[in-house]
């Protein structure tokens, strides 16, 4: 199984192109820091394809916060220098935008499209004996 779950922020814009058949294709970048170390970051190279590609593109820019859902997905190139180079992309199934208004440039048009999103308030339990299982 070949699936990826990761959440950044953009260390770009998104470049937004479309193929020769007419199909939107967007790429960008995020930044994902390390779960137990101080400051590290890994960064991964993010491909999205048709409309969220065109969402991708005119909602994100960089330092948006993601999740990401796809597949690592590898390939060869030859460089200028005539070198064959490997890259690994994530072919992104899903783009969640985790930015809220509040987090937004009040001014930004963008931000208006996300909307904070509901949150399940829970409460503490002290005592495992009110449990119901």
């Amino acid at each position: 199984m070949n699936r990826v779950f990761l959440i950044g922020n953009l260390t770009r814009d998104p470049e937004f192109n479309t193929t020769s058949s007419g199909v939107a294709v967007c790429r960008f970048s995020i930044g994902v820091t390390r779960r137990f170390s101080q400051g590290e970051s890994d960064f991964f190279n993010i491909v999205t394809w048709r409309a969220t590609a065109e969402n991708c593109q005119k909602y994100l820019k960089k330092g948006s916060k993601v999740a990401i859902i796809g597949a690592i997905q590898t390939r060869t190139y030859e460089a200028q220098d005539g070198t064959k180079r490997n890259a690994v992309d994530i072919v992104a199934d899903e783009v969640q935008f985790l930015n809220t208004r509040a987090q937004g440039d009040e001014g930004d048009a963008s931000s208006s499209y996300r909307k904070e999103s509901p949150v399940n308030k829970l409460t503490p339990v002290e005592n495992d004996e009110d449990l119901p299982f």
